[in-house]
């Protein structure tokens, strides 16, 4: 039996190499139309509407889109009751073909918020829809809606993070580390903040909050638009790291406060000051036990609220605030022997200030409380069954609460529930399975904007009622891939692992081919879920010869809270035992699957996980490239690796046990063919991780390849990097599996 097995095996795999010849070196081969087509599209994604935007009349909606192959965004607006659109404002009717510029600060802003475009990236709209503020190279530009008259505001240069006031008369922002504003009736610019400085900054989020934290501003406008609640963010103490442009050093560097774990962090403190200036009135709360200024909430109707957390971020407090005084009353207290996750939308607040929205996970799963003023508990809004991901909108004149979310993780839906109620799904008319959620709900809840796709549908913008009644789309021009995708769907394993595989199209029936797996595995992200975008370029890279496989262990979220805080002190174990337990179960179903060949790609937690699944299990994972990732977890930053493996120096065995370093040094241990790709300009995992990895693994006589993309940050959003690297990797693959 043994012998017929290797026998069917070797004919197998004969018939594999007969159908994909050996890899052509680059230069010989023909350029990809799909790969190149697949970047110039930035990944066609270009041309799709982003950040819509409805006015309070519910009869126009703003939003930004850009052409089919350019980065840059520029403004729209859609009428709803006609479904036509029209052009508003362009980066080039403003420049006037001058270039674009970005400071450092504005630069390492957008890396945070992931934004890769240029043009309009962002743009605020005043409370009674009239204006539209929106920024370019550091100056601010507000448009009449009613004329469409453009007006220069008179602001010095670097402008970062402008925002109306709830009046709309006023526009504050951040320029030369402290706050100002500028009344657009004078268009004269005041200093309201004083004493800012790089290592002291005042109104500008500080790393992790931007980060870790989901918090991307420093500063809060009082609803009757006369205070200005703003953060002073001290980084003296914080260790500071410093990035070259490797390919021209005599620009010199630039210098980042960076926290690494078991450092000092940024000193935050929150200070209330008057629009005109004036003396600042700082909040009191035990900054010694809870250290991280995570949320602050200044909402209608609400007190000043923050929130705080200790420096494990095991226990937090919410506090209301007297801007008079800076005194400070405890609302409520969340603990958790883990962690306690963090949603940046809580506590809102309803108008009348009876009460706020809370979410909670103490009951096993996440739930939405409503909590009285005093912060006691009233009744659940949503129960930890409901799969509640993110809160949407509460309209507070009917006591309605819309969130995105699904109990099954592989999917989301729009629902809302009204106050007393059980949640009700919203239809969209996109056939489920789906990923969908709003990115647009009117104040009074009339009109929903959701993103919607599917397996064989891109994301598309439906303009919808709160019944689900379909009124318009908002237009795309973006170019469609020239196939779909062809993905299938397990639950597997004793522990009900999710998994998905995508086969070649032109794949035979029973001839077993080397997998791929495509990886993340970290907490805060789920990797099989449905959608069409995601996994075009996994499409074609299946249909160069391989099975592409999705897989979600321990440790991911959209489960229960005891499965999400299975890595707690451990990234190196669960994570990746899950892996191979859940491929090996998938292998039962699947046939075709080759667990002989097997390799393993990611990037970040992803580029981690491929790293030590060719360090670790060499004799399961023949190959694998790792894209950016954290090698030693004392290099990380504080507010992500202490949430989930502790304080150094209460638990180094935890850092010992999850660092790549560990698995790597001994000359004894075999290593799987290793790639490394890494942004030699990245300011989150920084390129010294992979120079470290390569240096040990050289050191010990383990051979492995380093592809360094000079310039290129955490993203890769260059088109013909992007084309070059994918190339890479499938020819490191083809020629390793």
């Amino acid at each position: 039996m043994r012998n017929l097995a290797a026998a069917v095996l070797l004919l197998s795999s004969l018939s594999v190499l007969a159908q994909t010849p050996p890899a052509k070196p680059m230069t010989e081969r023909k350029p990809d139309t799909f790969l190149r087509q697949y970047s110039e599209t930035r990944r066609f994604m270009s041309g799709r509407p982003v950040k819509p935007r409805i006015t309070p009349d519910e009869k126009t909606i703003l939003f930004l889109r850009a052409q089919p192959t350019s980065a840059t965004q520029t403004l729209f607006a859609f009428d709803v009751a006609t479904g036509t659109t029209k052009e508003l404002l362009t980066p080039e009717a403003i420049l006037h073909g001058a270039e674009e510029t970005l400071s450092v600060e504005e630069k390492a802003r957008r890396e945070r918020m992931r934004v890769s475009t240029r043009g309009f990236t962002t743009y605020d709209l005043s409370e009674d829809g009239e204006r539209i503020l929106v920024s370019l190279s550091g100056k601010l530009y507000v448009v009449e809606r009613s004329t469409g008259k453009v007006t220069e505001l008179k602001t010095g240069p670097g402008v970062i993070d402008p925002h109306f006031s709830l009046d709309g008369k006023q526009i504050a922002y951040v320029r030369e580390h402290d706050v100002f504003r500028i009344e657009l009736a004078t268009n004269k610019e005041q200093r309201v903040t004083q004493g800012g400085s790089e290592q002291k900054t005042h109104g500008l989020a500080e790393f992790v909050a931007q980060e870790e934290m989901g918090r991307f501003s420093g500063f809060w406008w009082s609803p009757d638009a006369k205070f200005i609640a703003y953060t002073e963010s001290d980084t003296t103490a914080v260790e500071k790291l410093t990035i070259v442009d490797v390919m021209h050093p005599e620009h010199g560097g630039n210098t980042f406060p960076y926290p690494r774990p078991g450092k000092a962090n940024a000193v935050v403190r929150l200070g209330v000051i008057p629009v005109t200036g004036g003396k600042t009135v700082w909040v009191e709360w035990d900054a010694k036990a809870y250290p991280y200024l995570a949320t602050v909430a200044w909402q209608k109707g609400g007190p000043l609220t923050v929130l705080v957390q200790n420096r494990t971020q095991t226990e937090e407090q919410l506090l209301s605030v007297d801007p008079r005084t800076g005194k400070t009353h405890l609302l409520l207290t969340e603990k958790d022997p883990a962690w306690v996750n963090l949603e940046q939308r809580f506590p809102q607040w309803f108008e009348d200030g009876s009460a706020f929205l809370w979410y909670t996970e103490r009951n096993g799963g996440p739930e939405v409380e409503q909590r009285n003023a005093d912060g006691s508990l009233a009744r659940t809004w949503v129960k930890p069954d409901a799969g509640f991901r993110m809160l949407d909108r509460f309209i507070d004149k009917d006591r309605t609460l819309y969130f995105s979310g699904d109990p099954n993780p592989t999917e989301s839906y729009l629902w809302r529930v009204k106050e007393g109620g059980a949640p009700e799904k919203i239809a969209t008319g996109t056939p489920a399975p789906a990923v969908e959620m709003p990115v647009a709900i009117s104040k009074q809840g009339g009109l929903i904007v959701a993103v919607s796709q599917s397996d064989t549908t891109m994301p598309r913008f439906p303009v919808l009622r709160p019944d689900g009644t379909r009124v318009g789309e908002l237009p795309s021009v973006a170019s469609e891939p020239p196939f779909t995708p062809s993905t299938q769907f397990f639950v597997v394993g004793k522990e009900g692992f999710h998994a998905s595989i995508i086969r070649p199209r032109d794949m035979k029936p029973g001839v077993k081919l080397p997998v791929l797996v495509s990886v993340y595995a970290g907490p805060t992200t789920t990797v099989v879920h449905h959608g069409m975008a995601e996994n075009l370029l996994n499409q074609w890279l299946a249909d160069r010869g391989f099975l592409i496989v999705k897989l979600d262990g321990r440790g991911t979220p959209l489960r229960t809270a005891a499965w999400e805080r299975t890595v707690k002190y451990d990234f190196a174990t669960v994570t990746l035992d899950d892996q191979i337990a859940a491929l090996k179960a998938l292998a039962e179903k699947v046939p075709e699957i080759d667990l002989t060949r097997v390799g393993i790609y990611g990037w970040s937690f992803g580029g981690y996980m491929s790293a030590l699944a060719a360090l670790k299990r060499p004799d399961f994972f023949k190959a694998a490239v790792a894209g950016a990732p954290v090698v030693d977890w004392l290099d990380y930053d504080t507010h992500y690796t202490e949430r989930y493996l502790g304080l150094p120096q209460e638990h180094p065995e935890a850092y010992e046990k999850s660092s790549l370093l560990t698995y790597a040094k001994d000359p004894s241990t075999p290593i799987a063919s290793l790639l490394l790709i890494h942004g030699t300009a990245d300011d989150n995992v920084y390129f010294f991780h992979t120079l470290k990895l390569s240096n040990a693994l050289f050191l010990a006589g383990k051979p492995h390849d380093l592809l360094p993309l000079s310039g290129l940050t955490h993203m890769v959003p260059d088109p013909l990097v992007t084309q070059r690297q994918y190339e890479r990797v499938l020819d490191y693959f083809q020629k390793h599996l």
